[in-house]
């Protein structure tokens, strides 16, 4: 029987992830699909016993639904408790799931590849949202000198406190100033959707890395370029986090080189 595994939130459509894993499965030889399936806000429960009722042995789980499948899961590990999301589930032989992060070691991974020094650096991370969680938790474990700017104050100290680590936090009025300090400014804020923007200092060959991609984040990197500043988009970190959830499903680390060559040209190609 071919084996279902998939991407599960809401909306969906516009998920990469089938792309990304149903080339792998076709290199590696695997009889397994991957799906891209909509689950409303709220009825995360149902939906997964639904695709229990399928036979899934593994899913992605984007917004928003990761809180949700940490608290329906048997087990966790430790860094997708210290997050308190989960992106992944894997299916246990004795029922139930695991849940897992892999967005932490994803948007690590974009670092090392992209050869971003973070150990003793000063790094201004924009917003303290869902996805801001994994982002904090991996530039904390890096050894970043970590400054944190939100619009809301209490919020970031929220995460602070709940990851259980070490940040100065400041209001998002505040962050001319703090990226004007930084060697790195990583964006999780979601301008490119709202049509907002933030005003850059000069870069000075350093880096912007804005975990969106595609159109959300063409304005922010076209801005940062053009002030002098190293771009990185999120494209990097998409697939390296569908990568490790890949070989915790299947045992195997995917090429992840021709899978972002591959995501890159789709993506130019609605620009």
């Amino acid at each position: 029987m071919t084996k279902l595994y998939g991407v599960v939130g809401d909306p969906i459509s516009h998920s990469l992830s089938p792309v990304i894993h149903n080339a792998w499965i076709r290199e590696h030889g695997i009889d397994a699909s991957y799906e891209a399936m909509h689950i409303p806000k709220g009825a995360f429960a149902e939906g997964l016993v639904t695709l229990e009722d399928r036979k899934a042995l593994g899913l992605n789980v984007t917004s928003p639904h990761k809180e949700d499948a940490i608290e329906l899961a048997e087990g966790t590990s430790d860094v997708t408790r210290r997050i308190g999301a989960a992106n992944t589930l894997i299916r246990l032989k004795t029922g139930g799931w695991l849940a897992e992060n892999t967005d932490a070691p994803g948007f690590t991974e974009a670092l090392n590849r992209a050869s971003i020094e973070i150990a003793g650096q000063n790094v201004c991370l924009l917003g303290a949202g869902g996805a801001a969680r994994a982002v904090a938790l991996a530039l904390s474990d890096m050894r970043a000198t970590l400054t944190i700017c939100n619009r809301t104050e209490s919020r970031a100290e929220e995460l602070v406190k709940h990851l259980n680590i070490e940040a100065d936090i400041r209001s998002l009025d505040h962050a001319d100033a703090e990226m004007a300090k930084a060697d790195v400014v990583v964006n999780t804020l979601s301008l490119g959707q709202t049509g907002q923007s933030l005003e850059l200092p000069e870069g000075k060959m350093r880096t912007f890395y804005d975990i969106s991609y595609g159109k959300p984040a063409k304005a922010m990197l076209g801005k940062a370029e053009d002030s002098g500043w190293k771009t990185l988009d999120g494209l990097s970190m998409l697939v390296a986090q569908a990568a490790f959830s890949f070989e915790m499903w299947f045992g195997i680390l995917p090429d992840m080189d021709s899978s972002l060559a591959r995501c890159r040209k789709l993506v130019e190609a609605t620009e």
